[in-house]
């Protein structure tokens, strides 16, 4: 008789997906190659009203599973854990990103500082190398970075993103942006980009130049034709194109908030986007020959392109849906 292996975070959320296309558990067993029993124990232990949720359960799971482990959790091979960093790495997130939110995502706490030694002493041979190559510097042995200093000049009257609104941060309450330069070649260009948190909304900014005045006009100028309720507040890196914040607030009542140094996990779902939007203009690309109908149609593709965090929804969707009920409540008071 075969061991029993723990349902994986990619299981639960087949599940998910297969509940909503309307399989049954024996259904979903068969198509996962799992008893029914299996799949019947893992709906009855997480579904709540009826409903059931993959991340809720992929959590519980994981607590079960560091409860029973006498030492601090580690990336151990074969676990939950060391699944969801591999996943993660491969999807070049930062060892600092993925301790962020395996924290929010699975109730997991594991520092960046154990995910590199699970890169640079845990792993071996051929895995190693791989997971090295997914590191944004791929460097074959650590620097230490402890002195190191910001060495970008400071921007006036910054506010700290540690200031920033606590409805922020769950993405329930729409209007909250992420903002960035997507730099061309030789940094002689630039484009402006502009994520909304709940929706992943796009919007790419043409710019001829990328001083602080151009990037605060522009900025402004896209956003002046959403309605107030999707222009809340802004997060921004510590980019010295965004020095004229202050202004920018006056024209747009969006407050901007800047993200600590060397953290661009703060403004996840912008970078996210950003690597989105560098498989159409790879690094090196020249940006003044790029034109604003080829820059508003690589918006409009990732706009329109599904995506699973929105139940597979488009951000386009998610956003014009926002909209229509800004306009129905509008009339309707």
């Amino acid at each position: 008789m075969k061991n029993y292996k723990q349902l994986s975070e990619t299981e639960r959320e087949t599940i998910f997906l297969l509940l909503y296309l309307g399989l049954t558990a024996k259904g979903i067993a068969e198509f996962l190659e799992r008893s029914t029993s299996t799949i019947s124990r893992e709906l009855r232990r997480n579904s709540k009203d009826g409903e059931y949720s993959c991340l809720s359960a992929h959590r519980s799971a994981l607590r079960r599973q560091s409860n029973t482990q006498r030492k601090p959790l580690k990336v151990t091979s074969g676990s939950a854990v060391e699944e969801y960093v591999l996943r993660k790495l491969r999807l070049r997130w930062s060892p600092r990103q993925i301790s962020i939110k395996i924290l929010e995502e699975m109730d997991v706490k594991i520092s960046h500082e154990t995910i590199y030694q699970y890169i640079y002493v845990q792993a071996k041979g051929e895995l190693k190398k791989e997971l090295i190559s997914y590191l944004r510097q791929r460097k074959p042995k650590r620097k230490s970075r402890k002195g190191e200093v910001e060495k970008r000049g400071t921007i006036p009257d910054m506010i700290s993103i540690h200031q920033r609104p606590a409805e922020v941060e769950d993405r329930n309450i729409p209007g909250h942006w992420e903002g960035d330069l997507v730099v061309g070649k030789d940094h002689q260009s630039a484009v402006g980009t502009l994520v909304e948190r709940t929706t992943r909304y796009l919007i790419v900014v043409p710019l001829k130049t990328k001083d602080a005045e151009s990037v605060r006009k522009e900025f402004a100028k896209a956003l002046s034709t959403l309605p107030s309720c999707l222009t809340k507040t802004l997060t921004y890196d510590r980019g010295k194109e965004m020095t004229e914040h202050a202004k920018f607030t006056a024209a747009t009542q969006m407050k901007v908030y800047f993200c600590d140094p060397h953290s661009p996990w703060q403004r996840g779902s912008n970078e996210n986007t950003n690597g989105l939007l560098r498989g159409f203009f790879p690094k090196g690309t020249d940006f003044n020959k790029v034109s604003k109908k080829d820059l508003l149609w690589a918006q409009e593709a990732l706009n329109e392109r599904p995506r699973e965090t929105l139940g597979y929804r488009t951000p386009k969707e998610k956003l014009n849906a926002l909209i229509l009920e800004h306009q129905k409540n509008a009339l309707s008071s």
